[in-house]
């Protein structure tokens, strides 16, 4: 059975920080990417950012960059998300998952959501005072 299990999220004062970590298991072929998405209440799926084990590729969505960095293990099948300097607005439930693609361009176009394959249930990421 395929599973990705997200772990990290939790409450944060604004300012802080945050690791995500994401194992993936049970997947009987190679996935192209890992990475990460968000969802807030009321609002649509926000992509994040990619990482393509094969060479290290990384990409980010434009919003993020600077703040939020991916990396990987790709012998543990692990992806990490760092975030930093966290804002309210960054309060979201936050989603590891596999891409059919991962490129220097993927989340600057809105097409991101079609090449999502498997998720994980989310962890929640709360920033507040």
């Amino acid at each position: 059975q395929e599973q990705l299990v997200e772990s990290g999220g939790g409450l944060v004062e604004p300012g802080g920080s945050l690791r995500l970590s994401c194992t993936a298991s049970g997947f009987t072929k190679d996935y192209y990417a890992m990475g990460w998405f968000r969802q807030a209440p009321g609002k649509e799926r926000e992509g994040i950012s990619c990482f393509r084990p094969r060479d290290g590729v990384t990409n980010y969505a434009d919003a993020l960059k600077g703040r939020f960095f991916i990396s990987g293990d790709a012998a543990k099948k692990t992806v990490y998300l760092q975030m930093n300097n966290l804002r309210p607005e960054d309060t979201a439930v936050y989603y590891c998952a596999t891409f059919s693609m991962c490129a220097t361009w993927f989340f600057q176009i809105p097409q991101w959501v079609g090449y999502l394959e498997a998720r994980g249930q989310g962890t929640l990421v709360t920033v507040s005072s």
